[in-house]
This record gives structure tokens, sequence and C-alpha cells, in this order.
């Protein structure tokens, strides 16, 4: 008989979200792994004892931590509380709960709003704790900093290998197109959209335009997510520090706002006026994330800002518009 290896159990939380759909079409393709997914409703991440129960009798390999309570900046503002309990409470969990049932490979995934609103450009993962936060989403960040902090306190006293990467602004396929709780693409493409559909002349753009920007496909993402997952141990340690161990995901380059509206308007097809609003706030002058460690491991991105906004915008077309006209 041949030796078959077995597969490896891998469990995505959080796989109906935008990372988490992204990292399970990814997943897929490799034959050696058995993908591990449940529904919300058949496990509630922010009960501990199902969360427990449920690792401990799954036998999992390796975990991928996609699960979050997230939205842009209208949503932090309303519900700090629910932000701050809900991402603590699933982090919680599904680490500790990893420990217990000796599941070795973690994968935590964070966000760029951990650095101080001031931090130098672009952002390296030194700058982690060196200032204060940007205050309408203080609760989140706080939560993703006690993410990194638990997976490395982990690694320091049991051994785990427990990683954690910080994406810059994402965009693509299952992004969410809600009217009030959504980010800046999935808004401009909506917003575009509907002017081609209604005929309109023009489009009205929050802010300047000035601010400059990165933003990287959900499926660059996925693939980096697996990338630092699955690097040999001596490689990721010699590349990260003990309690300094997080690592950046992006593009490494930017673009203006306006760039940006431009480009969404040109994938869309909207060929009107854009204007736009300076009585509405710019915010940070400048968000770039410094991706110099991640590319020192060998890894960089694929998708284009325009390809990548093509992508996106067929899937609203086919999904969010589709389900609309029934």
């Amino acid at each position: 008989m041949p030796n078959i290896k077995p597969k490896q159990r891998v469990f995505v939380a959080g796989h109906k979200g935008m990372v988490g759909s992204a990292l399970v079409r990814k997943l897929a393709l490799e034959p050696s792994i058995e993908l591990v997914t449940c529904a919300r409703k058949q496990l509630d991440l922010t009960d501990q004892q199902a969360v427990f129960e449920f690792l401990a009798a799954q036998k999992i390999d390796q975990i991928y931590l996609a699960a979050a309570r997230v939205g842009g900046i209208h949503a932090n503002n309303t519900y700090p509380a629910e932000f701050i309990y809900e991402n603590l409470a699933i982090q919680n969990n599904i680490i500790h709960g990893a420990h217990l049932a000796d599941v070795d490979k973690l994968l935590f995934l964070g966000s760029s709003c951990i650095y101080p609103k001031l931090a130098l450009q672009p952002m390296a993962e030194s700058a982690l704790l060196t200032n204060t936060l940007e205050p309408t989403n203080e609760p989140y960040a706080i939560a993703k900093i006690a993410g990194i902090k638990m997976c490395e306190s982990y690694n320091r006293q049991y051994g785990r290998q427990y990683r954690s990467v910080m994406p810059t602004n994402l965009h693509g396929s299952n992004d969410n197109y809600h009217p009030e709780n959504s980010h800046a693409i999935p808004a401009l493409i909506q917003r575009f959209h509907q002017a081609k559909i209604q005929g309109d002349s023009k489009v009205v753009a929050w802010g300047s335009g000035k601010p400059m920007r990165e933003f990287l496909y959900v499926d660059d993402m996925a693939d980096a997510s697996v990338f630092v997952m699955n690097l040999d141990n001596k490689q990721y340690q010699a590349s990260t520090q003990e309690m300094l161990s997080h690592i950046n995901v992006g593009t490494g380059e930017d673009c203006t706002i306006k760039t940006l509206v431009e480009t969404v308007a040109k994938v869309v097809g909207f060929d009107g006026e854009i204007v736009f609003d300076t009585s509405k706030p710019d915010g940070a002058p400048r968000k770039l994330m410094d991706v110099s460690r991640l590319s020192s491991l060998g890894w960089r991105y694929q998708i284009s800002l325009q390809e990548g906004l093509a992508h996106a915008y067929q899937w609203y077309v086919d999904n969010v518009e589709q389900a609309r006209s029934h």
C-alpha cells in the first residue's frame, strides 16, 4: 500500500466575508487540504464554550482567523462597544481554543488601523504602539492589537506558530455594499453604477481628492496569507521579532483619491462630470504600508488596481444588482 499522507484540515473562520471567501477560493485549489467551515447559525464565534467544543472535536491542523466585526467610519463611530467586545471575544475564543485543541498553526488577520494616526509614511511594523490611534476606529484597532499580542504571547510561552498579517485597504468579490457601512470602493462603484443607469450627468465625490491611499485586491491578500502561514518557522523568525512579529500586506504603492475615483468611473463606464465636494472631510493625507518585510520574504502583489476594480465591479453587477432586480 502506498503511504498516503493525510490531508491537512484547515479551518477558515469568517469564510463568508470578503477575505474569508477569498481564502476559501485559494485553499480549495490545494488537493492536500481539507477545508473546514462553519456558518454563523451553527457556530457563534463569540460563544466561548461552543468554540472550544468545536475546535476540540474537529481535529484542525491550521486556522485562518478572518472572522471579525467590521465596517467603515460610520459603523465604527456608531457601534464602538460592539466593535471592541465582539472582536475581542472572537479572537480570544479562537486563539485560546486553538491552543487548548493543540492546533499549532494559526494566522490572525488584522488591519492597517492598528498604526498611530500620525504614523510616519510608509507605515512600518515598528510603528505599532508608538503613538495615539485614530479616535473613530480606536476600539476596533485596540482589539486587533490585542490579537497580535495574544498570538505572540502563545508563541513565547508555548512555542506555537501563531502569526499575524496586517492588510492595507482591500476590495474585491464579496465586498460590503451596505448603504451606510460600506468602505470607499464599494460606495463609489455603487454611486457610479446608479448614475450610469439613471443617465446622470455628474457624480459628487467627497473631499478634495488629494489624499493618498493604497488598495490591494482581496485575492492577492488571500495569496499573501497562505504564503505567510506556510513560511518555514526559522525563516519567519529571522525576519520578525518575538514581540513585533506581525507582517504588513499591501502593494507598497498608493494613488490619490482623485485617481481612484476616476479609475472607478472608467471601469463602471460613467463618462459624466466628477465634482469633488471640498466641504467634506479628507481624513489623513496619506496611508501607505511599508511592505519591505514581506517583500524580503519573497511575496509581491499580482493584480493591478484597474484589474481588481474591474473584477469587483463585475461581482457587484452579477450579485448585488442581480439580487435587487429580482
